[in-house]
């Protein structure tokens, strides 16, 4: 989808709001071998959350400011250079909430710059967090302690790493099901990171994006995870 073309009508939920989010989502191969990871796990929302870092949690918005949402992440994007991703071994903020996560090694201090810029004051998107930002790559959420401690051991081995070049906006459905509006592409190109192997995306080409005089982005490396 490129910059000029506008979302599509959203579903409004009960209360005429729609649920947004934006996040950098991992790329293939990387990013359906978490999801199916995370399945594995017995993580029931695995296949409803395309694998990824947040920048914008779940966000309540009035459906009448899509064409503002759309120009402010635009706008973000284009002011935005790309810049490396590293992920590598697991972490959890367990006993405080039930997660086990892939840790953000390097692009961490981008990430939360860029979050920030996403909830500026001045922009349709401005609020707080309810938590000090902290980018990861959630792999178990709320399940079985057994599981969250399976999740943690046998993915701390793994390691990826790829040029972020691309951000995008997501809705969640009623069903629950977190499905892809618009990609972002940093300098105002047109970015496209493929589909996770499931329906919550379009198919939309080879890894990486394709900035502005610049190559395709690869993915640089990764280490099979532990099954220790």
């Amino acid at each position: 989808m490129g910059p000029s073309t506008p979302i599509g009508r959203l579903k409004e939920n009960d209360v005429g709001t729609v649920t947004l989010g934006v996040s950098i989502a991992v790329p293939e191969p990387y990013g359906c071998l978490l999801q199916e990871r995370r399945a594995g796990f017995g993580d029931p929302a695995a296949h409803g959350i395309p694998t990824h870092v947040t920048l914008l949690p779940p966000t309540e918005a009035d459906p009448a400011l899509l064409p503002a949402v759309e120009a402010h992440l635009t706008g973000v994007a284009a002011r935005t250079r790309a810049f490396p991703m590293r992920l590598a071994g697991t972490g959890t903020f367990r006993p405080v909430s039930p997660v086990v996560f892939v840790n953000v090694v390097e692009g961490g201090a981008a990430c939360s710059r860029l979050q920030k810029r996403i909830r500026g004051a001045s922009g349709p998107l401005a609020r707080e967090l309810p938590f000090s930002y902290h980018p990861h790559v959630t792999v178990a959420h709320a399940i079985a302690d057994e599981a969250m401690d399976r999740a943690y051991t046998e993915l701390s081995g793994f390691e990826a790493g790829w040029t972020c070049a691309s951000f995008a906006l997501y809705e969640q459905g009623a069903d629950g099901v977190w499905r892809k509006l618009r990609e972002y592409a940093f300098g105002g190109g047109v970015g496209s990171v493929p589909a996770q192997g499931s329906p919550l995306d379009d198919a939309v080409g080879a890894i990486g994006v394709i900035a502005p005089g610049a190559p395709a982005a690869p993915v640089e490396t990764a280490v099979t995870p532990s099954t220790s």
